[in-house]
């Protein structure tokens, strides 16, 4: 590690659960996140800044003026630019010691499969179910953690599942494929706040996962209510008839 790199990460290597080694293994890492919005923002930011060596960021939605409550990653001189763009600006701006590619398009499964092929934890930012359940196959495929996080209104909720422990669910067990709802910022609103809170949970959950440090989320939701300021815990188990638990 250079001199450079012990100082700007001095406050983290500093922790025992951390040292050098925790670190090293940080700046070696790759990381997948899905969503440059209002959960992305924060979680990009955090691993930029906390020296993931390679981030490969996601989104095909362009910022525009409703974005900029919570999606601090972007700025008003950005409006109509992609928010991957967007985002790898901002990051490489924070710590230009980390490389960030970017597509700037939805990827399809085959693109997926090639990203996932390469990295050690998938972040799923996104807003909707039929995302969600595709990155959760994807990930269970490939044997790729996956930290998942949600917010809408004053609720937020964040969960670790991961292929690689026998124990996990994943996103199916908590979910099962049904009908889509409705879980759009545009229609329901959200407390601007709330979407960094779970932004960085999500961001410490992945720092967890590539230090190889601490007990994850795995096997437990975590529920975030903004108006009373009160986090409770579920126990998650793994649904038996679930076939997404041996990666293919």
């Amino acid at each position: 590690m250079l001199d450079e790199q012990l100082l700007r990460y001095s406050r983290q290597i500093m922790l025992p659960q951390f040292d050098v080694g925790g670190q090293e293994k940080i700046l070696a890492s790759r990381v997948l996140i899905i969503g440059l919005g209002g959960l992305g923002s924060p979680v990009a930011m955090y691993l930029a800044a906390a020296g993931v060596g390679h981030l490969v960021l996601v989104d095909d939605d362009v910022v525009d003026l409703g974005n900029l409550q919570r999606q601090i990653a972007h700025n008003s001189g950005r409006i109509g630019r992609n928010k991957a763009e967007s985002a790898r600006e901002t990051l490489l701006a924070l710590n230009p010691g980390i490389s960030v590619d970017i597509h700037t398009e939805r990827l399809a499964r085959e693109s997926l499969d090639r990203e996932l092929a390469q990295c050690n934890v998938l972040v799923d930012c996104t807003d909707n179910f039929a995302s969600r359940y595709a990155l959760n196959d994807a990930a269970f495929s490939h044997g790729v953690p996956l930290v998942s996080g949600a917010a809408i209104r004053m609720e937020g909720q964040v969960s670790v599942f991961d292929p690689l422990s026998a124990a996990s669910p994943c996103y199916r067990c908590l979910y099962e494929e049904s009908g889509e709802l409705d879980t759009g910022c545009s229609t329901n609103g959200v407390l601007a706040p709330l979407v960094g809170i779970v932004g960085s949970i999500q961001a410490t959950e992945c720092l967890k996962l590539l230090a190889g440090v601490g007990s994850t989320l795995v096997g437990r939701l975590l529920l975030i209510d903004a108006l009373t300021m009160q986090f409770r815990e579920l126990q998650l188990k793994r649904n038996p008839a679930c076939d997404r638990h041996s990666p293919q």
